[in-house]
This record gives structure tokens, C-alpha cells and sequence, in this order.
């Protein structure tokens, strides 16, 4: 269940057809019936706070959200309370879709930044199987693309140096921001701390603090109050030695 800091709205501020993110280049185009239907699958938004929980691991929620603007992040805590973060949820991100599959969520999720959400109906998501399977398989990509993501992230913590992870991490997160038109024109500044990093990289924060100031040297990123500016992304990205995203348009729900 969202947390008190989530303010639903029965208004809808952006209808599915008239959505800011539709006219994006990353996203596919959806015929008619395709819309008509998430226009009435969706139930409302929802306004989220920063450092508001959205979904708690272990909780049944009746709703699947999509991310119209800000951030979050997945993540799963031990007993001790040591947190792991899986991956970080940006506008277009679908939310609880593990959760209507598998009963219950397996993880929470975190707003990073004030956030807007798109709000469906759980129980509606098996007439997309039965009766749009376009959507259907859109759905079916989206899980794979997030299993593709978690594969990324495992081969980075399981064999890239603490240097090596950090760049990664930064240019990745910075190259899913970018297509969704985060920071505009700006430069991509993410807003997350340094515990974030060494949460999600599995470094210690003294590591951390240490490892961000050796890409700070080579004026890769800049820190600031409001998270980590991205000042190199290639830079980033030859240091992790990835190449990057490789991925054509993708579907909006």
C-alpha cells in the first residue's frame, strides 16, 4: 500500500492519449483500441512525496502503477535492516507487476523525487491477455528488459572493480534518464546520496565516499546537495567498459 505521503486524484492531470511522455521517441506508437483500453484500464493518478514508500515487500496491492514523472528505487532488506537497492524506476517504469503475478510483492519501492503515478487496476490486467495480445507481449518485453537490467547490475557487482561499478552505475542510471527527457537539456543530475550508491553496489560507505571522489578527480561527475551531476557519461562508460544501452523503442502502459 502506498504510504499516508501519497495523495490520490481522481482528476486526471494527463489523459492516457494526451500523455507528455507519448510524444518521446524511445516509446512505440499505440493504436486506437490499444489506448481506448489503457484509458479505461487506468483507475486515476497518484501523487507520491519524496522518501514516500510506494509498494512494501510482503504487501498485497490491488493497483499496478506507471511512472509519469520523478524517481524511485526497488530494494529488499535483510532482518538486521541492511538494505540492498535493485534497480531505480524513472517516468514510462511499471510498478507492481511482480505483485500481480506472484500473489504479494518481493521487494519495496522507494520515491527518490516527488513523483506522479499512473494508477491500474490489478485485477483487469488478465483482459489484456485475453483480449489485446500486442499488449500483452508489451508486457512480457517489459519484464524481460527489467531481467536484462538485474543481469547488467549482478555481472557489475559480481566482477567489476569498486571504480568500475560506480561508473556503471552513474552511466546507467544517466542513459535511461536521458532518453526519458529527465533534466530536459540540462545536465543529467541524479538525485540519490552516497548511501544509495554503496547500497547498491554492495560497498561499505567509507568505500563509497572514496571511490565517488577517485571519479570526481578524473571529472567524471561533480556531487552536489541535490545527488550526483553527470559530468562525462562516455568517460563513464569507457572506464566500466560498457557500451552502453542497446535498445529500440519500447511500449508506454
Amino acid at each position: 500500500m502506498p504510504s499516508q505521503t501519497g495523495r490520490s486524484s481522481s482528476s486526471r492531470q494527463y489523459p492516457c492519449e494526451q500523455r507528455p511522455l507519448r510524444a518521446l521517441p524511445v516509446f512505440r506508437e499505440f493504436e486506437k483500441p490499444e489506448l481506448a483500453f489503457i484509458s479505461k484500464f487506468k483507475k486515476g493518478e497518484l501523487a507520491v512525496d519524496k522518501g514516500a514508500t510506494v509498494l512494501v515487500e510482503g504487501s498485497h496491492s490491488a493497483h499496478l502503477y506507471t511512472v509519469l514523472s520523478g524517481w524511485a528505487f526497488r530494494y529488499k532488506l535483510l532482518q538486521d535492516g541492511r538494505r540492498q537497492i535493485l534497480n531505480y524506476l524513472m517516468p514510462g517504469d511499471l510498478i507492481g507487476l511482480q505483485g500481480s503475478v506472484m500473489g504479494e510483492m518481493q521487494h519495496s519501492v522507494e520515491a527518490l523525487s516527488p513523483m506522479l503515478l499512473c494508477v491500474f487496476e490489478r485485477d483487469n490486467l488478465l483482459e489484456i491477455y485475453r483480449n489485446h495480445p500486442g499488449l500483452a507481449y508489451d508486457i512480457t518485453w517489459i519484464a524481460s528488459r527489467e531481467e536484462r537490467m538485474l543481469d547488467e547490475n549482478l555481472l557489475s557487482v559480481g566482477r567489476r572493480s569498486a571504480i568500475e561499478r560506480a561508473a556503471y552505475l552513474v552511466a546507467f542510471i544517466a542513459s535511461r534518464a536521458k532518453v526519458v527527457g529527465l533534466n530536459g537539456t540540462q545536465s543529467i543530475q541524479i538525485p540519490i546520496t552516497q548511501q544509495h550508491i554503496a547500497d547498491t553496489l554492495g560497498l561499505s560507505l567509507v568505500h563509497t565516499n572514496k571511490t565517488i571522489r577517485k571519479l570526481m578527480d578524473r571529472q567524471l561527475i561533480v556531487w552536489r546537495d541535490g545527488g550526483c551531476g553527470v559530468v562525462n557519461i562516455e568517460g563513464l562508460k569507457q572506464l566500466a567498459g560498457w557500451e552502453g544501452l542497446a535498445e529500440g523503442r519500447r511500449p508506454l502502459i
